[in-house]
């Protein structure tokens, strides 16, 4: 299938070729503000599918709004019939179209002369209003909250919010380039459609998770980023990261026995850490009563041993990196580790409950 995309680096556009490249049996045609018509009658000519993606929602001078949206689409649609297609379109207009500005008018505009391109040729169009849309790449200072404060949050400049309970009604890009792909063979489709998953969310909603994405790095607590929206704005978040900041160091914790790292600590399902130790060493021997944790030696060579707290019944395990065996630490035993290699040894551990010194849930016992 012939694609051609106009508005191709623009946000959406890019986010909708990232999907498409490297797709088998499409063949893509990109056009952007910089192209000619001439290029764009060529496009047009060979197209199988349109994704009409461009548009100006700043301009300098207001006749730009109906130049760049509406008499474009109409430059598109009158080439099409001049040419005897009924090419299929997904067009991204805006909520704005219902309202009393030049953005909106121009908008309706060229949204009407897809409709009248739909009726005289039969040809099947798919209107989106998008509100707020959202995601990696969207330009930062231009017309998105979210990527304005990604970007001012990354690089240390203050959030500003004059009202937190304003709210916004959001969709994510991923779920955009989704409902616009589940579209293109879609022939009985025709007419407006609305993204599946919308979600409201208010300024200070917002302000809030994105000051608790900062703070990760330093706290290591990590809010709930596996579903919904605080997934979608994590990722968002990552994306406007500067590239000289990827990375960031953990504050540890060195001795004579080795070192210990926290990693990551979640809300409600428990802390992840590492740790080394040097031949020879034992660490541990204390129990816990409800905490629990499971260890996994990634690199040496190690001795687990247990103690029943109140039988004295003793277990051990040897482990090391040559089997990845995850060893419960259960509670009611006490238990050690012992590095009985001739290297470094490393454990990766995880326990349920972040540590809390004033309620620790560890008691020294030998075992």
């Amino acid at each position: 299938m012939k694609i051609l995309i106009t508005g191709s680096n623009g946000f959406i556009g890019q986010n909708l070729v990232s999907h498409l490249k490297g797709k088998e049996d499409i063949h893509l045609y990109l056009f952007s503000k910089d192209d000619s018509n001439t290029i764009l009658d060529a496009y047009l000519e060979e197209a199988d599918f349109i994704f009409h993606l461009a548009g100006i929602n700043r301009p300098e001078d207001t006749e730009e709004f109906y130049s760049g949206n509406s008499d474009l689409t109409k430059y598109i649609t009158d080439s099409l019939e001049k040419k005897a297609k009924k090419t299929p379109i997904i067009f991204s207009s805006s909520i704005q179209a219902e309202l009393d500005n030049d953005y909106g008018k121009s908008k309706l505009e060229a949204e009407n002369h897809l409709m009248a391109y739909a009726q005289k040729s039969n040809a099947r169009v798919l209107i989106y209003r998008l509100p707020n849309v959202f995601g990696k790449w969207c330009k930062p200072n231009y017309n998105s909250v979210i990527a304005t404060w990604c970007f001012n949050i990354n690089n240390n400049i203050p959030l500003q919010v004059n009202d937190v309970n304003h709210s916004l009604n959001l969709v994510y890009i991923d779920d955009v380039i989704n409902s616009f792909l589940s579209n293109l063979e879609n022939e009985q489709k025709t007419g407006y459609c609305d993204i599946s998953i919308i979600y409201k969310k208010t300024l200070g909603e917002i302000k809030s998770l994105l000051e608790k994405f900062k703070k990760n790095r330093d706290t290591l607590l990590i809010p709930e980023v596996g579903q919904g929206f605080e997934r979608v704005l994590y990722a968002t978040y990552l994306s406007y990261i500067p590239k000289s900041s990827f990375s960031y160091e953990l504050n540890g914790h060195t001795d004579e026995r080795g070192t210990f790292y926290e990693i990551l600590k979640t809300l409600n399902s428990g802390q992840f850490s590492l740790s080394t130790t040097a031949p020879g060493i034992t660490r541990g021997n204390h129990y816990h009563h409800t905490k629990n944790e499971k260890f996994l030696v990634v690199k040496g060579k190690a001795l687990l041993e247990y103690r029943h707290i109140m039988t004295n019944e003793k277990i051990s395990y040897e482990v090391s990196d040559k089997k990845m065996e995850v060893i419960e630490m259960i509670p009611g035993y006490t238990h050690n580790i012992t590095n009985i290699g001739d290297e470094e040894m490393i454990l990766f551990l995880w326990a349920n409950e972040n540590f809390d010194p004033q309620k620790p849930d560890t008691y020294f016992l030998k075992v």
